[in-house]
Formats: C-alpha cells, sequence, structure tokens
C-alpha cells in the first residue's frame, strides 16, 4: 500500500493537489452515530430481532464507542427520546465520557403517541399540542444536562385525505408551536427542523420539503436552521443543489446521511447512489474552502440515520463511516481551479469529465495514510470481523 500511496501522490502533485491538504481536512471531518441504528428496528410489518443488539442507550453507547474507537471520526451520539431515556441523564453522560463519547443532537419522538394519530405540534386540539410541545420542553432540559447543543426534530404531521384539515390553519398552528420551542431554548442551542415529503402522511406533509423547512427557520431566527435527509424527496430530487442553496443561505444545520432506491428506505451511504453522495460532498468541500461560506461550512453537522433490518447493525455502521470517509477523500481531490476554469469557458464535458476522474480515483492509499498516523486499523471492517466484539455482546446480550 505504501507504494501505492507514492504513486497516488505523485498522481495528485501533477495535479496540483496536495495530499498534505488531503489528510487535513479529511482530519477535519466529523460524523455522527444514531443510537437507534444499533437497536432492533423493523419495518412497519414486524420487527427482526438479531442476536447481540442493543437493548438500552448504555448497549447503544457501547457499540458506538466500538465504531468510533477503529475509524477514529465518530466522537458523538444523537439520542431518541423516549427511546433512550434514562432516570439519571448525569451518570449517562458520565458513561458516554468514559467511553471517549459525547452525546450530540436530541431527537423528540412525536410521531409514536397514540395522541398524534392526527398530528402533534399541528394537532387541532390544543390540548395535544401542549402534551407535544411539553415534550420537546422535556427534551431541551435534557439536552442541557447532557451538553447538547441540538435540538433535531422531525414531524409526522399531515393528512391522509383531502378535507381532513385546513392547510393554513395547520401551518399557523405549528409556526405558534416552534415558537414557544424555539423562544425556551437557551442562547447555544440551535433547532434543526426535517422535512419529508410524504409518508405516514399521504395526502399532505406539514413540513414537506425544504422550502417549508427553510420558511419556518427563517421565521424563527438565527439559531434555527434545515435538516437534510438523502431519503426524504421525490424521485429525481437534486440534493446536491438544495444543499448548495441552503449553505448559500446559512440555513444548512446538517444531515442525516442515508441512501435510497424508492422513498425513505434508510439504507447505508452510498449502497444506491455513490455518486449521488459524491456530489453532495463535493459541494461541502467546496463550500468548506471559499471565503464566503468556510466558516459556517465548518459547522454543518454529518449524522447518519439508517435503519439496518438485514445487515447486521454494527458491521453496517462502520461501512457506512467508512464509504462517507472514503467518499469525502474522493470529493477532496478535485481539481477545483480546472473545474472553475472549464466552467467559466462553458466547456460542459471537460468539467464533468473533472468531477468523474475524482470520482473513479481510487483513495484508498489516502486512507491507509491518515488511519497509519492515527494508529487505527487499515481495514476497519475486517478489524471489527476479527476482533470478536461481536461474539463478546452475543454471549453477554443473547
Amino acid at each position: 500500500m505504501e507504494r501505492k500511496y507514492e504513486l497516488l501522490v505523485e498522481d495528485l502533485n501533477k495535479e496540483g493537489i496536495d495530499v498534505n491538504e488531503v489528510l487535513k481536512k479529511l482530519d477535519e471531518i466529523r460524523f455522527e452515530l444514531p443510537s437507534w441504528s444499533f437497536g432492533d428496528m423493523g419495518t412497519r410489518f414486524a420487527v427482526f430481532h438479531e442476536p447481540g443488539a442493543a437493548r438500552n442507550v448504555y448497549e447503544k453507547l457501547q457499540d458506538a464507542s466500538f465504531v468510533h474507537k477503529i475509524t477514529g471520526i465518530c466522537p458523538t451520539v444523537a439520542l431518541h427520546i423516549p427511546w433512550d431515556k434514562v432516570d439519571d441523564w448525569k451518570a449517562l453522560k458520565e458513561y458516554a465520557e468514559n467511553l471517549g463519547l459525547k452525546i450530540g443532537a436530541i431527537n423528540p419522538n412525536l410521531f409514536q403517541d397514540p395522541d398524534y394519530k392526527y398530528g402533534s405540534l399541528t394537532h387541532p386540539d390544543i390540548k395535544i399540542r401542549k402534551k407535544a410541545i411539553d415534550h420537546v420542553m422535556e427534551c431541551i432540559e435534557i439536552a442541557k444536562t447532557l451538553d447538547s447543543d441540538v435540538i433535531s426534530l422531525w414531524l409526522a404531521d399531515g393528512t391522509d385525505y383531502p378535507g381532513q384539515d385546513d392547510f393554513r390553519d395547520r401551518k399557523k398552528r405549528l409556526e405558534e408551536s416552534l415558537r414557544i420551542i424555539y423562544d425556551a431554548m437557551p442562547s447555544n442551542m440551535k433547532l434543526f427542523i426535517e422535512y419529508k415529503f410524504f409518508e405516514p402522511a399521504f395526502y399532505h406533509t406539514d413540513i414537506q420539503d425544504w422550502g417549508m423547512a427553510y420558511l419556518l427557520a427563517g421565521k424563527l431566527g438565527d439559531r434555527a436552521f434545515v435538516l437534510v435527509d438523502l431519503g426524504h424527496h421525490a424521485l429525481g430530487t437534486n440534493i446536491e443543489q438544495i444543499i448548495a442553496t441552503l449553505i448559500s443561505e446559512r440555513k444548512l444545520g446538517g444531515f442525516h446521511f442515508n441512501n435510497k432506491k424508492y422513498a425513505d428506505d434508510d439504507l447505508t451511504l452510498g449502497s444506491i447512489n455513490p455518486y449521488e453522495v459524491f456530489l453532495i460532498f463535493k459541494e461541502l468541500t467546496f463550500a468548506m474552502e471559499d471565503e464566503e461560506t468556510k466558516d459556517f461550512a465548518r459547522n454543518i453537522r454529518y449524522m447518519f440515520d439508517q435503519c439496518h433490518i438485514t445487515k447486521p447493525k454494527i458491521e453496517a455502521m462502520i461501512q457506512s463511516v467508512i464509504t462517507a470517509q472514503y467518499i469525502f477523500a474522493q470529493a477532496l481531490t478535485i481539481n477545483r481551479e480546472k473545474l472553475r476554469d472549464y466552467q467559466r469557458k462553458c466547456d460542459v464535458v471537460k468539467a464533468e469529465e473533472e468531477l468523474i476522474k475524482a470520482f473513479r480515483r481510487d483513495v484508498s492509499p489516502i486512507l491507509w495514510k491518515y488511519r497509519k498516523e492515527k494508529n487505527l486499523p487499515e481495514d476497519p471492517l475486517l478489524y471489527y470481523r476479527d476482533s470478536g466484539y461481536y461474539e463478546k455482546v452475543v454471549g453477554k446480550r443473547g
């Protein structure tokens, strides 16, 4: 691999790309793991149980810690409330820190309580809306205790049939509810507003697209941002354009990384359309270098949100992390100056070829060098399989 690395350095030097700069930028990238991806998950038809799957938040943190240990780039874990609820939050925070982790975004659950059948923050009944608001308030207090600075909000609110409710009334209720929540958050805490164009509501969704999330975030203030889940768009949506727009408006808070074939499939990142992921990462890496956007872009949060049913959960998470790092490295090897020059000249073919060249580039020697310098396993997935960790947790958890 060392010889491959030397050859790649020579190749990139000819392109005017400094590998040391690529390694430095790679070291700035961190990904947040979702606690829920380590526990048993299912479809709307059934939950399929995996031997050794984490049964509570402490075991989820154990698994996340192992993923971080062998990849070196996943120091935070997002929690979902009440799935991850405990009696002593300070003890959980200390436990996470002892594992080398910090708690990331706190995700309220406003979609499983039977009271939310007709909506949560948009429900016609003010008592139900208050219940939903109170739950988010509880999550804000939890976030304070855990030193988390993000409340990540996704609503299942919507309607299934025309005439079921009034669009403008629901929008007004939503804005009023979000205002109460936003005003209750401390000055260092951000609100990420996620959107989804359908499901579980099948006629209309109250926060149906990035435009609606952007509108709400803009009305709330400068601590409210849009969260982009890669699976929450109609087929054919140009997600990278959405990202570029939100960055230019300073309203992109973060991501839920996954992949889709049909709808909100929550498949592992890059498993269906790695080129789309590459083009998304291209927008991010370019924004991190542009003078106008770099300070903002370097604070965008990269979080996973995946449902591992047929893949072993820990392996799927490791696979996702190393895929994300690999594609990020590819995006960092795009020759920005050449691309800009071709764009200015309207040379469409050469501009596209500049992207394709980077996408086809084997950057595994760069990741080999990165991991070697960090004293990390050369192949994290193989290391995990040989480590005996899975057999150990199966023996403990059953």
